[in-house]
């Protein structure tokens, strides 16, 4: 049987390609890795008797984990050669999925960019235990190794992640307000506005891959000089820029059109009303998943 004819129905691969797909995706922070490491998990699975496969999901987390802790080896020596801040690439995802408040915030830009400084055996721990529930002993055939060393790499992990990660926790509805109001300040050129909405000490980071001219390759601090460089930046385009809100990784996010096409996305931390930290997108290669929700749970 052809795997064009065996992908139907109730597979088990097809059942479960959301979950593979967070999974691989959490781990690398590259939606584009992520389908690399479905593609290649699924000719193994291909190749697999599944009459001796009693537990497929467990079965398939495990395959997809090893595929994704390949990749990492060769995304970190990308990354090496990436021109200023690197981010994890953004998806588009339906608004429902704010409503998993954990899913929501294990797909944050913010968290992701939190997984990226561990390393690859403690990231894929991480995502394995403390997002999908994954049992110590799977978790350990996974990442191959023993379950009291899983144990301590967690315990690792988690100490390290609760260190980095943002601590506000807001209403999505709160959230949503304070993106409507930047969406609004942006599209009027309301630079006071803009202000008003950040933190004195607001931090914001832009990867654009060195592709974009004008983008900052450094973070920018502070709320006036945040709002000029954003207000500068709209200033200068060479065409129309329109603000939106929209959903990105769980989160409000700002969009930003140029004449028509998908030039920019942010993702912002909200503490109190105000923004404190500010994700932005503009690398062209990271911002093709912005049209149509990706598919992703737990």
């Amino acid at each position: 049987m052809t795997g064009a004819a065996r992908v139907v129905g109730d597979d088990p691969f097809v059942v479960h390609r959301g979950l593979l797909f967070t999974v691989a995706y959490e781990i690398l922070g590259s939606a584009a890795d992520a389908e690399d490491v479905l593609q290649e998990s699924w000719l193994r699975w291909e190749a697999v008797d599944r009459a001796r496969v009693l537990a497929p999901r467990a079965y398939l987390v495990q395959v997809v984990t090893r595929q994704a802790l390949n990749h990492v080896r060769t995304a970190a020596r990308r990354r090496e050669e990436y021109v200023g801040e690197w981010l994890p690439e953004p998806l588009l995802t339906a608004p429902d999925v704010a409503e998993d408040v954990e899913l929501a915030e294990s797909l944050s830009i913010a968290m992701l960019t939190v997984l990226q400084t561990l390393g690859p055996a403690e990231r894929a721990v991480f995502v394995l235990h403390e997002v999908f529930d994954v049992p110590y002993d799977e978790v350990a055939r996974a990442v191959g190794r023993t379950p009291a060393a899983v144990r301590q790499i967690a315990h690792r992990a988690r100490d390290h992640v609760a260190a980095r990660r943002p601590r506000v926790a807001v209403a999505r509805s709160e959230h949503e307000q304070v993106v409507e109001r930047l969406v609004r300040a942006l599209n009027t050129g309301d630079l006071d506005g803009l202000v008003a909405l950040l933190a004195p000490d607001v931090v914001s980071v832009t990867d654009s891959g060195g592709k974009v001219r004008g983008a900052s390759r450094g973070p920018v601090v502070g709320a006036l000089r945040l709002a000029r460089y954003l207000m500068g930046g709209m200033a200068r385009s060479a065409g129309a820029l329109h603000a939106s809100a929209t959903y990105v990784n769980g989160r409000p996010a700002v969009r930003m059109e140029l004449d028509g096409r998908v030039a920019a996305v942010a993702s912002v931390t909200v503490d109190g009303g105000l923004v404190t930290h500010a994700h932005t997108i503009v690398n062209p290669d990271k911002l093709g998943r912005l049209d149509r929700p990706v598919d992703v749970r737990r």
